[in-house]
């Protein structure tokens, strides 16, 4: 009889030649965004600025010097020391009505927008964390959290902002409470559905068969459910904040006007924005590329860490 033989590497061979393939760790798939590539690039700039505003610009932002009033962008001002020396300054944002330095001011004003905007990301994150999880896993206190919640939300978080700084003096904090209690709401109710729908999951109930203290419960098995949801929703947030803080402080009912806040800035320069319209118009654009970078990193997170969200808009 012939004898066949069969190889035995075959399966080898075939393994070989077609590997598993590896899913992109989450960093990658992160970055691998253009929104994010985008929106963090301009951040970083953003942050930059702010951080390096005291060593960068050496003129005060509150410095006056009305005889150098309303200079236009781009424009160099000679200055005499004490001791007869003249020198001479740029001026790349021109100057305002009291001729301050408004590259300046808008340089330390980042400190202040992006500051607020991360205070109220994290606070209202906590808070509506801590609520949410409440409202999602104690049933009975659902009801009554919730609508507490939706009353909340049926305030305009202007109105609120106004009775808030008529009660205590316009500050930082007075500005932060401002913007994170009506945030709150928003995020809590994110929370409490991603905890319904994660306590119907089957390692959930049979935790909860198994006596597994409530604490040991939600944070092993439902608080990391939430923590993508909660980075996503934070970003838009942070925006949220900054934008808020803005208008607040161009309606007079922010920080107070010696602050170099964005919305300072240009609610010094309305009074003249039909003759010098780059007292409003500079500090806006920095403020809306801002929001726009926040946002953009918020769209390409969400893309990121919800794969179901593309193909759900697909």
């Amino acid at each position: 009889m012939t004898s066949i033989s069969i190889p035995t590497d075959t399966a080898d061979t075939a393994t070989a030649a077609s590997p598993r393939q590896r899913k992109p760790s989450l960093l990658r798939r992160v970055f691998s965004n253009g929104a994010v590539r985008t929106g963090s690039a301009i951040l970083c700039l953003m942050v930059l600025l702010a951080a390096a505003a005291p060593w960068l610009y050496t003129i005060d932002p509150n410095a006056m010097d009305p005889a150098n009033s309303h200079l236009s962008p781009g424009a160099h001002a000679e200055f005499m020391t004490l001791a007869g020396d003249s020198f001479e300054r740029f001026f790349p944002m021109g100057t305002d009505s009291m001729g301050r330095d408004i590259w300046s001011r808008t340089a330390y004003g980042a400190r202040i927008s992006l500051s607020v905007g991360v205070a109220v990301a994290l606070g209202s994150i906590t808070l509506g964390m801590l609520v949410g999880m409440t409202a999602g896993y104690f049933r009975r206190l659902d009801g009554v959290i919730m609508r507490v919640m939706d009353g909340m939300m049926a305030i305009p978080g202007i109105l609120f902002a106004i009775v808030l700084v008529a009660v205590w003096r316009p500050s930082l904090l007075t500005v932060i409470l401002a913007i994170v209690v009506p945030e709150t709401p928003r995020v809590a109710r994110l929370v409490r559905s991603v905890v319904l729908s994660v306590r119907e999951e089957p390692y959930v109930e049979a935790a909860i068969a198994l006596d597994t203290p409530t604490w040991k419960l939600m944070l092993r098995h439902i608080l990391p459910n939430t923590v993508a949801p909660l980075i996503v929703q934070g970003t838009f947030v942070c925006a949220a904040a900054m934008l808020t803080e803005a208008v607040m402080s161009f309606l007079g009912i922010g920080l107070p006007s010696d602050v170099p806040t964005w919305g300072n800035i240009m609610s010094e320069g309305r009074a003249y924005f039909t003759s010098h319209p780059s007292t409003v118009l500079l500090p806006g654009a920095f403020l809306a590329l801002t929001v726009l970078a926040v946002n953009m990193l918020g769209d390409g997170l969400r893309d990121a860490l919800d794969p179901k969200f593309n193909k759900r808009g697909s």
